[in-house]
């Protein structure tokens, strides 16, 4: 990767690139809401298996696979339908929406609106970024948008927080480099508790985010 593709890629990924993302927990806000969650230990662990088991693995995949197809429409189509939840369908459909919106702005490419991680993964083709670190670095991305909500919710301090991405950073990279090699047969998730607090999310009397 040359500078000005590293440097593209960091923007797309940033905080700060118009995505919405910190209007989305995942589910997280209800997890810690009936008290699965209690401290940074717990959430080191639910992040590490969203990465591993659930819609991080999942995701990566939908994203290389984007990158690879020469029509993308089969992925984008089979990414919108496999959220558990309406919620989780909105998070990353507005979220895949948004970011389609600016890049086509910015960079002139031809990218419909569609899921996040197939809209990024697209964006990624139509830009020749090579797709192992457009995937670890979605990853990191997720994982730390994810952070930043449970420091919203719960007792958690910036130190901690920053000590807990950098625990799954080895995840991210394994994860990324393994969905480069897999194909969409290899999609398929088991987070359980996850899903349900997304299913239930709506259901909360206060809620902050929208997911």
């Amino acid at each position: 990767m040359h500078d000005a593709q590293f440097l593209t890629l960091a923007q797309w990924l940033s905080p700060a690139y118009p995505v919405g993302a910190f209007a989305w927990s995942h589910g997280l806000e209800r997890t810690i809401g009936r008290g699965d969650l209690r401290d940074g230990q717990d959430l080191a662990d639910w992040l590490s298996d969203v990465l591993d088991h659930g819609a991080g693995r999942s995701d990566a995949i939908l994203l290389c696979a984007a990158y690879a197809a020469d029509d993308v429409a089969a992925v984008a189509d089979l990414a919108a339908v496999l959220a558990p939840s309406r919620e989780r369908r909105m998070e990353t459909l507005q979220q895949g929406a948004a970011f389609a919106a600016t890049t086509r702005a910015v960079w002139g490419l031809d990218l419909p609106d569609m899921a996040y991680p197939v809209a990024v993964g697209r964006a990624a083709r139509l830009m020749d970024l090579p797709v192992q670190p457009v995937a670890q670095l979605w990853l990191q991305s997720f994982a730390s948008n994810l952070v930043q909500a449970a420091q919203r919710l719960m007792p958690l301090g910036q130190t901690q927080a920053q000590q807990i991405m950098a625990g799954l950073a080895p995840l991210c990279i394994r994860i990324g480099a393994e969905a480069t090699r897999a194909s969409l047969d290899d999609i398929g998730s088991a987070t359980f508790a996850v899903d349900t607090a997304a299913m239930q999310h709506h259901r909360q009397y206060s809620r902050i985010f929208r997911s």
